[in-house]
């Protein structure tokens, strides 16, 4: 179906972040993810996601590269792009809550450092938790684009999609990202829900999704026909399985629409090039399997949390409990408000369900368990069972404020633990601290 007509779809490659994170482990040097930088520079994208997610931590943990300097020189390979990063809301780029002034000072950096547009998602979906990062993009005039993630349960409902854009809206984003981290959208559903957000919210719609389940580029194409402005792929030799729709076929899919993008398919198709190149040095980290995996419509279990739980099972002569285990991630995930299968709460529920199995139902209760029962992560999406809950508050209350409120200002005491370092610095100890010495040292 033709528009009526040309109209310009944002096109976000996103190779060198989450389709390097979801294909090698984002185990991609900075001089390789260059090579291929410099080339879509040329290809007329409006954006690329560059940063955030997993690749502070594997910068600071594995590669021993500076993250700052990683956000820096691709910004400067692309100056022409958008340089877009994922945020964790409160939690920034780790797995747990930070103060607010230590989010303000990592959200200043970032932007100085090369980024542009900030993708900010909870994984609870707690709208609260994404309020001191909006703020402090706003101080540093650049792009906050909020994130909804799109899950499957009983609560989960077109409705409720909807009300969490609006009150992004209200809470001043610049944009409305669907984050669908699983590939688990369909394109009827697609259509549906970007056509009711269009009408819900006066904000550029942007999709994100992959291609576990090979509904990726039929979704994104329904997504563009409901009036969606922006849309995530990754050059084809990243593409498709636990990665995303391939730029390559839907620039050239767009295009023989009527839609226009402003990119250069010989050019795109010439980055896809060196980007195969790059993707078969890194083989060691490929994951067994990484193409369609139609199981998970029936489980909603992401492709990457099924794998770990199989790894971590084989390394514990458990793997004959997995389909157990299966069975048992949706009921603890009820027990917990129907949360979305997401970092750092996908972990938590699949930690819970192993115990669960292995040594019997809730025998265990896992400390981050324990601590999103209380409250500590923010508002479930439905009510977490009052019998658990019961039991680990014990004479407490559960937490009711935005959570982030309950944590004091944490950066005038790094200053002083920290002194003659520079704020870049500083927060590397902040977000990790057990890691920080080792990197540090190994730039000495």
């Amino acid at each position: 179906m033709k528009p009526e007509r040309a109209k310009q779809v944002k096109i976000f490659d996103i190779t060198l972040r989450d389709g390097s994170q979801s294909k090698v482990a984002t185990r991609i040097k900075l001089e390789d993810l260059l090579k291929v930088a410099r080339k879509l520079a040329e290809t007329g994208i409006y954006g690329a996601e560059t940063w955030g997610g997993a690749t502070f931590d594997v910068c600071v943990r594995f590669l021993r590269e500076d993250p700052w300097e990683r956000a820096r020189m691709l910004k400067a390979a692309m100056p022409n792009v958008k340089s877009m990063m994922l945020i964790r809301g409160q939690n920034l780029v780790a797995y747990s809550n930070f103060s607010d002034d230590v989010v303000n000072r990592f959200v200043h950096a970032a932007a100085r450092n090369g980024i542009d547009v900030f993708r900010i998602f909870d994984a609870l979906d707690d709208m609260r938790n994404h309020e001191a990062v909006i703020r402090s993009v706003k101080e540093v005039g650049k792009i906050a684009e909020g994130a909804v993630c799109y899950t499957l349960s009983p609560v989960h409902t077109i409705e409720k999609f909807v009300s969490k854009a609006r009150q992004l809206e209200d809470k001043g984003v610049d944009q409305i990202a669907i984050k669908d981290m699983a590939g688990l959208i369909d394109p009827n559903t697609t259509f549906e829900l970007v056509s009711s957000l269009k009408k819900a919210v006066s904000l550029p719609i942007h999709l994100h999704t992959h291609d576990n389940c090979g509904l990726g580029m039929m979704s994104v194409l329904k997504a563009v026909e409901a009036g969606c402005d922006m849309i995530d792929s990754v050059l084809s030799p990243f593409a498709g399985g636990t990665g995303h729709p391939c730029t390559e076929s839907l620039v050239y899919s767009l295009h023989r629409m009527g839609y226009e993008t402003g990119c250069d398919l010989a050019k795109l198709t010439q980055a896809a090039e060196d980007a195969r190149s790059v993707r078969g040095l890194y083989s060691e980290f490929e994951a067994p399997y990484s193409g369609v995996d139609c199981k998970m419509l029936v489980t909603q279990i992401p492709g990457g949390v099924m794998s770990n739980l199989s790894s971590q099972l084989r390394q514990q002569n458990a793997l004959n409990r997995l389909n157990e285990i299966i069975d048992e991630i949706p009921r603890v995930r009820e027990d917990l408000g129907w949360i979305p299968l997401v970092t750092p709460t996908s972990q938590i529920v699949v930690s819970q369900a192993t115990f669960n199995v292995l040594l019997g139902r809730y025998k265990i209760i896992a400390n981050h368990t324990a601590n999103l029962l209380k409250g500590l992560y923010g508002e479930t999406p439905a009510p977490v069972n009052k019998e658990l809950q019961k039991r680990v508050l014990k004479d407490e209350k559960p937490v009711t404020v935005r959570p982030a409120e309950l944590l004091p200002p944490m950066w005038p005491e790094l200053e002083k633990k920290f002194p003659g370092l520079t704020e870049e610095e500083i927060l590397i100890h902040a977000i990790f601290p057990h890691e920080a010495s080792g990197y540090f040292e190994s730039k000495k």
